[in-house]
């Protein structure tokens, strides 16, 4: 654990240390305050982080500091469309908060940055990477892949690479993007590497230890395993009861917007094709294709579908407000699972209901849930 309590103590250098003062930051938060240490230090580093931590602080200092660090000198020649560092983010909306959080970081320094990302028309940002040399590009992987297609960016001057919210670029499906990215990159010995997540699953640990060096680990704790807004409900019935169960749940009159969570992308195919005829639903699981998901999933955020069906890894990435309520149809083998999907409701203020379903097959799964809530469950008669 570190000492530091304060941005003053990180011995930032003057142009960085203004911005900071004039964003009113002082205390570092406890993210912050373990990972900067390491990586002002040039060390990579994986970060277990919601939003909301100052995690895209601690990178973007990181990187600041290190250009500013090992400025180019007059005879080093540099080219255009190279930048120095890259920070990749799975959502548009993610690239451009970055994007704007860096502007403010890098507002007394002479370093430039840019954002590139689909659904922004490509002469715009050809003409940004045409007008001088990037320092720190934000990117989606998509448009970036188109961009070095197009021979408008390259990537084997990287000196630092940032990976945001690994756990939905898994979710999204764009690891082999990234993949073909890292291959163009630098060696992980001859670039600094961070990756932050706020899930950590066995993918995104061999992911993150195969992109980076010898990386310290820093998680911070959320603060609740389970909110106290959402209500966790459990009946016990037998396999057979369950779809009847869950169409009662269904007809409801206070559900609004409902996710249904299945181990097995077969459970959830098998469900859906069930409740399709008789209800406004989608589903998002490993087998429906990138561009299908991100669909499906605006019909359910836009309320046009207001049921989900989906498995672990798809309902990770899912951050939609307003789902009242949370069917467990099959108990997950893993206890985080289970905190990460009844997490899906209760959100932003608002209370929750979880219902889980506990036939004999779920049964297994029960003694290690309780052990890892230290608590003891209700369970009802259907």
């Amino acid at each position: 654990m570190s000492d530091f309590v304060s941005f003053s103590q990180l011995s930032l250098s003057e142009p960085v240390q203004r911005s900071v003062d004039e964003l009113g930051f002082t205390e570092l938060t406890p993210i912050q305050a373990q990972i900067l240490p390491h990586t002002l230090a040039g060390q990579d580093a994986i970060g277990q982080a919601q939003t909301g931590t100052g995690k895209t602080a601690t990178f973007l200092l990181t990187i600041i500091e290190a250009l500013l660090k090992r400025p180019f000198t007059e005879d080093e020649e540099r080219f255009l469309g190279e930048p120095r560092a890259l920070i990749m983010a799975p959502t548009r909306e993610l690239a451009q908060q970055i994007f704007s959080d860096c502007a403010e970081l890098i507002r007394h320094t002479d370093l430039h940055s840019a954002c590139v990302m689909g659904g922004v028309n490509y002469e715009s940002q050809q003409h940004e990477l045409e007008r001088g040399y990037i320092d720190i590009l934000i990117a989606t992987p998509g448009r970036l892949i188109d961009l070095i297609h197009r021979n408008l960016v390259y990537l084997d001057r990287l000196e630092v690479l940032v990976l945001d919210e690994a756990d939905r670029m898994l979710d999204m499906g764009f690891i082999p993007d990234i993949k073909r990215l890292i291959s163009r990159m630098p060696p992980n010995t001859d670039r600094q590497s961070l990756l932050f997540s706020a899930t950590f699953n066995q993918d995104v640990m061999n992911l993150a230890y195969r992109w980076l060096h010898e990386p310290v680990f820093v998680e911070i704790e959320p603060e609740h395993k389970t909110s106290d807004l959402v209500e966790q409900r459990f009946y016990l019935l037998e396999e057979a009861q369950k779809l009847t169960a869950l169409e009662q749940i269904i007809e409801a009159d206070n559900v609004e917007k409902l996710i249904i969570f299945a181990n097995r992308k077969d459970q959830v195919k098998r469900l859906y094709d069930k409740l399709r005829s008789r209800y406004p639903v989608v589903m998002l699981s490993g087998d429906v294709v990138q561009q299908k998901r991100e669909r499906y999933l605006q019909k359910f955020k836009d309320g046009k579908a207001t049921i989900l069906v989906a498995t672990d890894v798809a309902g990770r990435g899912i951050h939609v407000d307003e789902v009242s309520h949370v069917v467990n149809y099959t108990l997950p083998d893993q206890p985080d699972d289970y905190v990460h999907r009844i997490g899906r409701t209760g959100r932003a203020g608002q209370t929750g209901i979880s219902i889980s379903f506990v036939s004999e097959d779920d049964a297994f799964n029960l003694p290690a849930l309780e052990q890892h809530l230290g608590t003891k469950f209700d369970l009802v008669q259907w």
